[in-house]
């Protein structure tokens, strides 16, 4: 096996394209570069192929992947399936979402239910809000957020948290299936 020098940004892109929990940079690069009946042996370049310019999409991450791709691979040396209380698993997860998005993370005090505020600046502010919401804080942060729900409901707003921060859909069901594998 060979190793090749890459840019960050590329790494994340390339990250960012993972289908499977596991999955190598090999695979992933093949997957997106080689067709799935071609192997590396095969291939032939024709003089067309060296002349004619080719016609590839830019493949610049944007910046919400590259962050998205940075909470994964920080998630990945957690070992949340160790941690028992689902609570705990909850607010490390904001945490590490919060720390890789601090200037969107402000959005989340919009998110709300019913009759509940969900995240806000103070543990009175959501004391305020509804009764038995104990409210905890997100580490690292300024913010708080309720967590008298149960597992599914953390997972909804684990969903919405991700998408405000900009995750796509694949990231998002990776991202819960990181948090909750025993739910899915």
């Amino acid at each position: 096996m060979k190793s090749i020098q890459i840019d960050d940004d590329l790494y994340h892109f390339i990250a960012s394209q993972t289908q499977d929990i596991g999955e190598s940079a090999s695979d992933i690069l093949r997957r997106l570069v080689m067709p799935s009946d071609s192997k590396p042996s095969s291939i032939k370049i024709t003089e067309a192929d060296k002349v004619a310019p080719l016609d590839v999409p830019s493949a610049e991450p944007t910046q919400g992947q590259c962050q998205a791709m940075a909470v994964f691979e920080e998630l990945q040396g957690q070992q949340l399936e160790a941690i028992p209380k689902m609570v705990e698993r909850w607010l490390l997860v904001l945490s590490i979402i919060h720390k890789h998005h601090q200037g969107l993370f402000s959005k989340v005090l919009g998110m709300s239910g019913r009759n509940r505020t969900y995240f806000a600046t103070s543990k009175e502010t959501l004391l305020e809000t509804g009764s038995s919401t104990n409210p905890k804080n997100v580490p690292g942060s300024d913010y708080w957020v309720i967590t008298n729900n149960n597992t599914v409901k953390k997972i909804n707003m684990l969903k919405e948290v991700a998408h405000t921060m900009g995750f796509d859909g694949p990231q998002i069901e990776r991202l819960i299936a990181v948090f909750a594998p025993e739910h899915i």
